[in-house]
């Protein structure tokens, strides 16, 4: 049986070539490191060839690819073998669609909005333009419609195995409603010159069967299919005549033939840049293969979750990640239901673990959902490493972008500008949606129909624009005082930027986010319109605060990177440890078990890539010297074309720090480091939208980034610049190498539970997805751990290069984790006194639960110990001691520890200690 208690996860990433068995045969390696749960990437059936999984195409089965359900029970049986618990990553909030591998996408295809699945998608209908009846946009095209369909790349076939039409575009499958089955088999017939024929007979007898609009109508359809593949040469008759569907340019009656019978569909084809201002299906940000789901429907969410209630049922599943929860039209309903599955598989007695991937901005307070323990760890992982930065260095560092980038060290405008591109290009279709119901709303009552489309539109421009998290949580029945104090607040700051006249304007937007038009005594508005928009808002801003923070402003700001983290401020000033200890002790009281995370699928760059760039504050005059050598070294490698360069000036100084970051130390920087690089600095560039972008790439600029990164790589080329590369990322990925001991001991003792991504028990230096999700050598991890049963830590000091004090440290914690599981997963936090001259250096606190208590004392700020990065530190260069008093610990004595004796392995420590008095229990928010 898995233990009651989580207290330690493992993130694997499930794909073709890693699989529920692959999955299996690491189990035993992850017992013996001190894992308690394997967190698994999504197991449900997605898009084949899927590297992530967050394609899902069906929720009732697992994914084929990683073995089905067969290899899922192994995996499971592995689990139960080695006592480890299992929490999947579950996808609520979105299906994959298009291609031809989702039954419900292809069954609304099919039927429009007569298909019961029709309810499970989030479609404006009305919304396409210049047609006689609804339908929905597939931006699926790779050149223009007509070019498309002239071309002769759009083809109807006919299934013989079904008896269906569809008409395909490459690999995506669109089918043909069965009202046109009549019409499609009387003109083939006659293409087929085949009247006369017995099987054009009994095809023409089946065409003119059923009369009437929309007919054959869903219960009639199956009948005429199976009649349909029943006609004997049926198929061959109809393969000839198909020739009059058959577009291409010499053929213009065919073309505009099949043009006829695709504009009668129930979609209308175009090509993929339409997306931006004509899609009328909410997508997974700007994706468009992820198609919403409405999970507030109870008939979707019943469907999609039965197979999760199942395994819930079998004691198969300890947990689920929920993915994306600000999709979601409404998180806290959508919370209550599960916490009702789970209880209703389960019962009330077990626990189940429950977290949500919520991304918080500074300051935010994270809501409280039913059955959720917390988030995945995005805010805690930058908080670690706020405290772990020198503010006095960021100082510094705020000159220095300063003179790169020409702009202050402000991140407020960068987001300001991101999201106002975000708006006109990709989130444009969206935001189309909202304005016109914001518009229809007004325009429901004479005494606001005079507030213009246009104008409304500005206002909710300037709400966006302002709006400053990801999103409220407003329910059917209004806002919270929070929810309303932060739209209001919103309001005031976008109302600042208006200037035309007001006439009340505002006070309408507020009042219809907030849904205060629908207050007794207000003038009557449609219930329906402004419950829609309100609720359709919160699903949008968060969408909006991601493309614009994450995906553009943290690819343009570079002040410091390793602060550009999702859920962080590359802005912030740092963290006191005063400030770091409140927040912890608030954290144990209110999120006890929510996750700890310093890597994920999702991180911009390796956990311990971020502590090596971390470490430039602490060194920043040193490395403000180096950049300014480096850009003259490498000036005749950057491209000039007109009035631009390539790289731009602040690209460059990003290319720097991220190759700091990522730099080997064990092996030369080869041709496969130097590609990892160039395909880094692309996507960087292109998110980051200045001067090249996905919508509109610059090959010029790209091809110019693409050649430096090549260029200052060759040692033949640039052997000075190497060189001196060389020397400061020694220093700095020693100093890094400090900074994330503190960083993983931190991650095993503050309160949460500590969640290790794959991987990353060895030295993490990789980028951004794709580069973090390459192929894990897990026999080499599980044979180094065997020869570390008794660990040298001077030893593994001394070879730190090499990873093995990393995983060493790593099995270290986490069998103190096991052996003091009360403390970790139930204990108060208690800050600890540090006196000296370098107290600042020091982050100590006691975790205690009963008598049983963990002293952790972690440094940072090493580079005044460590000559900036030149040598280990020696433990007799810190003068600080640590009050202990009330605790007690084999081989200590008195109510003071001095580092010296703490750190006597290792710069950091976590000692096993007792309270000299039983400690009352910390009471602490139950989450069911």
């Amino acid at each position: 049986m898995p233990p009651a208690i989580l207290l330690a996860t493992y993130r694997l990433q499930l794909t073709a070539d890693f699989d529920f068995d692959k999955a299996a045969a690491v189990v035993p390696y992850l017992k013996a490191l001190g894992i308690t749960h394997l967190y698994a990437s999504p197991v449900m059936k997605a898009r084949k060839g899927s590297t992530h999984g967050y394609d899902t195409v069906d929720h009732s089965q697992f994914n084929p690819e990683l073995g089905g359900e067969a290899g899922f029970a192994r995996l499971n049986e592995a689990l139960e073998a080695h006592d480890l618990g299992l929490i999947i990553d579950f996808v609520p909030n979105h299906v994959g669609v298009h291609f031809a591998d989702n039954p419900w996408w292809l069954d609304v295809l099919e039927w429009g909005q007569a298909s019961p699945h029709a309810a499970s998608f989030d479609i404006d209908w009305d919304q396409l333009a210049f047609r006689a009846r609804g339908g929905v946009l597939l931006p699926i095209l790779g050149l223009s419609y007509g070019e498309a369909l002239e071309r002769g790349e759009i083809e109807l076939r006919y299934d013989p195995e079904e008896g269906s039409f569809s008409a395909w575009y490459f690999e995506h499958r669109l089918p043909i409603a069965p009202e046109r089955y009549g019409e499609i088999l009387r003109v083939i017939v006659k293409e087929a010159d085949a009247a006369e024929t017995e099987p054009g007979k009994r095809l023409l007898s089946l065409a003119t069967r059923y009369t009437g609009l929309r007919r054959p109508n869903r219960k009639e359809a199956p009948v005429f299919k199976t009649e349909l593949k029943e006609i004997a040469g049926a198929a061959d008759v109809i393969g000839r005549g198909l020739a009059v569907y058959r577009a291409g340019k010499d053929r213009p009656a065919q073309t505009l033939t099949l043009h006829h019978l695709l504009e009668r569909q129930h979609y209308k084809l175009g090509h993929w840049r339409l997306a931006s201002s004509d899609i009328n299906y909410r997508r997974f940000f700007d994706v468009n293969g992820l198609a919403g789901l409405r999970v507030e429907d109870p008939g979707t969410f019943a469907a999609t979750h039965r197979l999760v209630k199942q395994l819930i049922a079998d004691g198969k599943l300890q947990g689920i990640r929920l993915d994306h929860i600000d999709g979601l039209r409404d998180p806290a309903q959508y919370c209550q239901r599960l916490r009702r599955l789970v209880r209703d598989a389960q019962g009330n007695t077990k626990p189940f673990y429950t977290v949500i991937e919520k991304i918080l901005c500074e300051h935010e307070r994270l809501q409280k959902f039913a059955g959720v323990q917390g988030t995945t760890g995005y805010e805690w992982m930058n908080v670690i490493t706020h405290v772990l930065v020198d503010p006095k260095g960021l100082e510094a560092l705020d000159e220095t972008w300063r003179q790169i980038s020409n702009r202050p060290p402000r991140l407020a405008p960068y987001v300001k500008d991101a999201k106002r591109r975000v708006l006109e290009t990709l989130l444009a279709s969206e935001f189309t949606v909202l304005s016109r119901l914001l518009a229809r709303i007004a325009n429901g009552h004479y005494s606001t129909r005079d507030f213009s489309a246009d104008s409304l539109r500005q206002a909710l421009e300037l709400y966006v624009l302002h709006f400053p998290v990801y999103r409220t949580y407003l329910t059917h029945s209004g806002p919270t005082a929070p929810d309303r104090k932060l739209i209001e607040d919103t309001i005031e700051r976008a109302r600042g930027e208006w200037f035309a006249a007001d006439e009340g304007i505002f006070d309408f937007l507020r009042d219809a986010l907030t849904m205060d038009l629908l207050r007794p005594g207000r003038p009557p508005h449609s219930a329906t319109r402004v419950r829609r928009f309100a609720l359709k808002v919160q699903q949008f801003t968060g969408p909006m605060m991601a493309k614009s923070l994450e995906d553009t402003a943290f690819y343009q700001f570079h002040r410091l990177l390793a602060l550009n983290e999702v859920g962080g401020d590359p802005a912030s000033t740092g963290l006191t440890v005063p400030a770091f200890h409140q927040v912890m002790q608030t954290r144990a009281r209110e999120w006890p078990q929510g996750m700890t995370a310093t890597a994920t699928h999702d991180t911009k760059r390796g956990e311990d890539a971020r502590t090596r760039i971390a470490a430039l504050s602490e060194i920043p005059g040193e490395w403000t010297s180096a950049v300014a050598r480096w850009k003259v070294l490498n000036a005749p490698h950057l491209t000039h074309h007109g009035s631009f360069r390539a790289p731009s000036a602040t690209f460059e100084y990003m290319l720097y720090q991220t190759l700091l970051g990522a730099w080997p130390l064990e092996e030369p920087a080869d041709a496969a480091f130097v590609e990892r690089i160039q395909a880094y600095a692309l996507k960087a560039a292109r998110e980051g939208k200045e001067e090249t972008s996905w919508l509109n790439p610059h090959e010029t600029y790209e091809d110019g980034i693409r050649d430096f990164v090549g260029k200052i790589l060759d040692p033949a080329r640039s052997a000075e610049f190497l060189e001196a590369l060389q020397t400061l990322a020694r220093r700095v990925a020693l100093l890094g190498t400090l900074n994330s001991l503190s960083q993983l001991t931190l991650k095993a003792t503050l309160p949460g539970v500590p969640d290790f991504y794959q991987g990353t028990e060895f030295w993490d230096l990789s980028l951004v997805d794709p580069d973090n999700r390459r192929p894990v050598d897990f026999v080499a991890r599980h044979t180094a751990l065997s020869s570390l049963e008794d660990p040298d830590w001077r030893g593994l000091s001394k070879s730190w290069p090499d990873g093995q004090l990393k995983l060493a440290w790593t099995r270290h914690l986490l069998k103190l984790r096991n052996g003091l599981g009360d403390v970790f997963a139930r204990g108060d936090y208690q800050p600890l006194e540090v006196r000296g001259a370098h107290a600042d250096h020091v982050i100590a606190f006691a975790r205690r639960h009963g008598r049983a208590a963990a002293i952790v004392v972690v440094g940072r700020h090493f580079a005044p110990f460590t000559q900036g990065g030149r040598e280990w530190p020696a433990v007799e260069g810190f003068d600080a001691t640590v009050d202990i008093s009330g605790y007690t610990a084999t081989g200590l004595a008195g109510n003071e520890v001095r580092l010296a004796q703490a750190w006597r392995d290792l710069p950091v420590a976590v000692i096993e200690a007792r309270t000299a008095n039983a400690v009352k229990p910390m009471r602490q928010r139950v989450r069911g």
